[in-house]
């Protein structure tokens, strides 16, 4: 298992977890865990998902990821989870 961490950012419109999943289930990337908020207006989500069925890699799932967030007016950032858990390490 390739795991992989998902977080999205920005202001909440219609959409947006349609948008993201719809692109996952195109590249064979299963959710394994999702969490998603709404406060004052503004979307937060982190997802956890596998990777491993993906013919893509994560260079190409990240910059295909950076536009969806474009084009819906959100920020995505897809992080491999050993560089997720270095980078949130206490």
């Amino acid at each position: 298992m390739q795991k992989t961490i998902i977080t999205v950012v920005g202001k909440d419109t219609v959409g947006i977890i349609a948008k993201i999943c719809t692109y996952l289930a195109g590249n064979e990337i299963n959710i394994l865990d999702i969490s998603q908020t709404i406060v004052d207006g503004y979307f937060n989500m982190m997802m956890i998902t596998d990777t491993s069925a993906s013919k893509k890699n994560m260079t190409d799932i990240r910059h295909e990821m950076h536009q969806i967030g474009a084009e819906i007016g959100v920020t995505i950032h897809v992080q491999h989870e050993d560089i997720f858990n270095k980078m949130h390490r206490i």
